[in-house]
């Protein structure tokens, strides 16, 4: 009997040497899908840039590949930012996000020289730019527009709906243009241009060409009433991927090219200049490249035919089956040769009915002792890992070349505790 294989690396071995859960990622998957965005994107012309979406995923092995194969980064937090200066990312391709940045995450963006804040509200606008003037700089802002469109997604994934906290309407866009050059009124930022962003985990690009009307539009408008000339469009990401058979997340190549091929016809149209244009894809690089290894720690059977198989993780080290429904597909690493013989639920082994992997999925007989891989876990699993129940934070183990290394250890007890005085 075989055991299942990640890349070419018997997942076993891995299990026994760094314990689980365990994180394994495949370089190689991550640097096959980057080049395949930038072949769709990037080298269709050079106003077309992709920044990776940090809070899928971020490590210093990550940093390093983004570094080697040309990407920009977008961070959502003085954290990211952190860790990006540590590992010196160059700071002109660094795009600062986030709804609530703090006067300490500002004045670090700031005193870094990142490339870009994208700005969420007119209270951020105001105080990038007091800021930057009191130290003699000037910021290069792009503002976040909500345009008004529902995302086919999870209500926890869509952003630009009406209402959403992210952003701000087309009609606050346009007091902001019209104040500028008025007065020393946000002297010390240079606008420009926007950026949207509809939803995550989208199958198809219609929400991004519906929201791409209302955006196109605006920007005509700001052009004809104001002379303001958008040089930037950042067109966000959300790029759908396939964790169960259920997902046909549509052809990444149509996804992008839809929305380039709408801006293009656009500005063509009414004599615009077509902007630069950004993507931020996060998910769609990394989710595929990851597993989660757990170790069975129980099977119950109950009356009635509910099957449990309990493992050693859960929500600590993946909170999204959880926070909104996440599913996932999984095997049997050490029985993948065998044919499935029960429906069983993934529990996982705190103390919430809601820590549930999988619901309902074909496996063979499962005992004590067995490892399970939980299939498409790149995104977001570490980067939302907590101490629930303070279980320490899993190891992650990245793989290149059919070889694994340790890429993050796995944190102590004594590490959690640290900060306790």
């Amino acid at each position: 009997m075989s055991n299942f294989k990640f890349h070419g690396v018997d997942v076993t071995g891995l299990a026994h040497e760094y314990g689980t859960p365990l994180y394994v990622v495949s370089e190689d998957e991550i640097v096959r899908r980057i080049r395949a965005i930038k072949g769709c994107f990037d080298e269709r012309n050079e106003r077309c840039s992709t920044f990776f979406a940090s809070k899928s995923f971020l490590t210093k092995d990550m940093l390093r590949i983004l570094m080697r194969e040309g990407l920009g980064l977008d961070v959502v937090s003085g954290g990211e930012l952190f860790l990006a200066q540590e590992m010196r990312f160059p700071p002109e391709k660094i795009a600062f996000h986030g709804n609530s940045k703090t006067e300490r995450e500002i004045a670090a963006g700031l005193d870094c020289g990142v490339g870009k804040f994208v700005c969420d509200s007119m209270d951020e606008i105001e105080l990038i730019d007091r800021m930057a003037g009191e130290r003699g700089a000037n910021a290069r802002v792009l503002i976040r527009v909500t345009p008004g469109v529902e995302a086919h997604t999870h209500k926890y994934m869509s952003t630009g709906e009406t209402g959403s906290k992210f952003g701000l309407p087309p009609e606050m866009i346009k007091e902001v243009v019209s104040s500028r050059g008025t007065s020393a009124y946000l002297s010390n930022i240079s606008l420009m241009g926007f950026h949207f962003h509809v939803g995550s985990q989208l199958m198809d690009n219609s929400t991004n060409l519906e929201a791409l009307g209302v955006i196109l539009g605006l920007i005509k408008e700001l052009r004809d009433d104001y002379g303001f000339e958008t040089r930037i469009l950042d067109m966000g990401g959300g790029f759908g991927v396939r964790y169960t058979k259920k997902d046909n997340p549509q052809n990444i190549a149509d996804f992008i090219g839809g929305m380039v091929d709408k801006v293009e016809s656009f500005c063509r149209s009414y004599g615009l200049s077509c902007p630069s244009l950004v993507i931020e894809p996060g998910r769609w690089i990394v989710s595929d490249a990851g597993i989660t290894l757990y170790s069975v720690g129980s099977v119950k059977r109950l009356p009635g035919g509910a099957v449990y198989v309990g493992v050693d993780g859960g929500y600590p080290d993946n909170p999204r089956p959880a926070l909104y429904g996440a599913e996932y597909e999984a095997v049997l690493v050490n029985k993948v040769d065998l044919p499935p013989s029960e429906t069983v639920s993934i529990a996982g082994k705190c103390c919430e009915s809601g820590d549930i992997l999988i619901r309902d999925i074909e496996l063979p007989e499962a005992q004590r002792g067995d490892l399970i891989a939980v299939l498409g876990t790149g995104a977001y699993n570490h980067s939302m890992a907590n101490n629930y129940n303070k279980n320490p934070i899993p190891a992650v183990v990245m793989v290149k070349d059919g070889t694994p290394r340790l890429s993050v250890r796995r944190q102590t007890y004594e590490e959690m505790f640290s900060g306790n005085i």
